[in-house]
């Protein structure tokens, strides 16, 4: 007899509780922040990638170069690199044979038979 009680002692902590709506407007999330996670590619240095979850929507990161480690010639090219550079500005334009009458008979509407 008292093995078949412990039974169904057993067989309700097996079974899932269920409850009406009101307990769910009492009970509130046990995390003090529920936030959400994206993944992020994250590009080192050395130019090795890493995906990472992040608390923000990024699509990639990429981390500063460490200048102590350069040899000064390649410490140049990464200064180069940044600086801005030199617009290009057209002086004047060249001349051209370019006949806006030749190609007149693309745009012109063909006559519609009226009857």
């Amino acid at each position: 007899m008292s093995s078949r009680i412990l039974n169904k002692n057993i067989l309700y902590l097996y079974f899932q509780m269920r409850h009406n709506s009101n307990r769910t407007c009492i009970v509130k999330i046990g995390r003090e922040k529920y936030c959400r996670m994206y993944p992020v590619t994250v590009v080192n240095s050395d130019g090795s990638s890493i995906t990472i979850r992040y608390h923000e929507p990024r699509k990639i990161i990429n981390l500063p170069m460490d200048t102590s480690q350069l040899t000064p010639e390649e410490f140049q090219k990464h200064l180069n690199r940044k600086k801005v550079q030199e617009k290009v500005v057209i002086e004047e334009q060249p001349e051209d044979d370019f006949d806006i009458n030749r190609y007149s008979h693309l745009w012109k509407t063909k006559p519609q038979n009226k009857k």
